[in-house]
């Protein structure tokens, strides 16, 4: 088949591969504009657009599917569409511009975990399994029948980014799989059943973190905005990032009191404590907890104060 592809972080650079290396033509690659990156703010194209130049693709940069895009697609007399995490929906007519409609590559088991952070919000609501789901993209958010799906179990103490990562393995291949049943006919969908829950994008506010609530559920959380938006609290009225915690057998303290425990650190929480790992104070780098709390004046801090 005739495809058009669009994608834009790094998480969609595999189900590109897949589908270039496979049989089909892919008449163009869609993605969003260069973006500011690094201190000196320099555009950088996304890692999409890098891997389409690399495989010899051409590149339609936009920042919204609109008209223009939408008649560019459609010069291009796609069958399918395909879109991995591209960052901005497909709207009538580019949604019936392909003969056969669009495809996507969701890492949830729809319908749980419909919008634009599944991975996020499975790990700070504490689900121990997610997947990968291809389905027909339809008007409506995330909720088209249903081609293929895979399982996977959330290993303990992942973030976010590593679960998007192997989800992106994961799914590269079932997705190309979808792709050729479309092609040869054989393609079956089914619709989604069960409740939905919906995955809006985070803001700086879920990372935010509460030490009287419960260990687990500061985990939780700790995990599910990690790298982005980042977990953080205040010491001293400034902003304190928790990079990486885990938990820990020492014996209770009050919520957010910080102390040593030998050589490890220990915050207290509305349950039993976390041993914090890697830290970064205001206007300091990332840095073991221990070399964080080695350098205090204070011997025992208190985090969200």
């Amino acid at each position: 088949m005739r495809l058009v592809f669009a994608g834009t972080p790094a998480v969609a650079v595999p189900s590109l591969r897949a589908l270039a290396s496979g049989p089909h033509e892919i008449a163009a690659v869609v993605t969003r504009g260069d973006a500011p990156l690094g201190r000196k703010r320099v555009l950088t194209p996304s890692p999409v657009a890098q891997a389409a130049v690399d495989l010899g693709l051409p590149v339609i940069k936009a920042d919204r599917l609109d008209a223009e895009a939408t008649e560019r697609i459609a010069a291009l007399e796609p069958e399918l569409g395909v879109i991995v995490a591209y960052g901005g929906l497909v709207c009538e007519p580019l949604l019936s511009t392909p003969a056969r409609g669009w495809i996507n590559l969701h890492f949830s088991l729809l319908p749980r975990w419909r919008g634009a952070a599944p991975v996020q919000r499975a790990l700070i609501a504490g689900d121990t399994v997610t997947g990968a789901s291809v389905f027909q993209l339809v008007a409506a958010l995330d909720a088209g029948d249903v081609f293929a799906e895979e399982r996977y179990e959330i290993p303990v103490d992942a973030t976010a980014a590593e679960v998007l990562d192997d989800l992106a393995g994961i799914g590269a291949p079932l997705l190309a799989r979808v792709v050729g049943a479309i092609a040869d006919g054989t393609a079956v969908s089914t619709p989604q059943q069960g409740e939905p829950t919906l995955a809006p994008k985070l803001t700086l506010d879920d990372g935010a973190l509460d030490f009287t609530q419960d260990a687990d559920v500061l985990l939780h959380r700790i995990a599910g905005v990690t790298p982005e938006p980042g977990a953080h609290t205040t010491l001293d009225g400034a902003r304190f990032k928790v990079l990486r915690a885990v938990s820990t057998d020492d014996p209770p303290l009050p919520p957010g009191r910080v102390t040593a425990s030998g050589k490890d650190v220990i915050v207290g929480t509305g349950s039993r404590p976390l041993r914090l790992v890697t830290v970064q104070p205001a206007g300091k780098g990332a840095m073991a907890a221990g070399d964080w709390f080695r350098g205090l004046r204070t011997s025992e801090p208190v985090l969200g104060a």
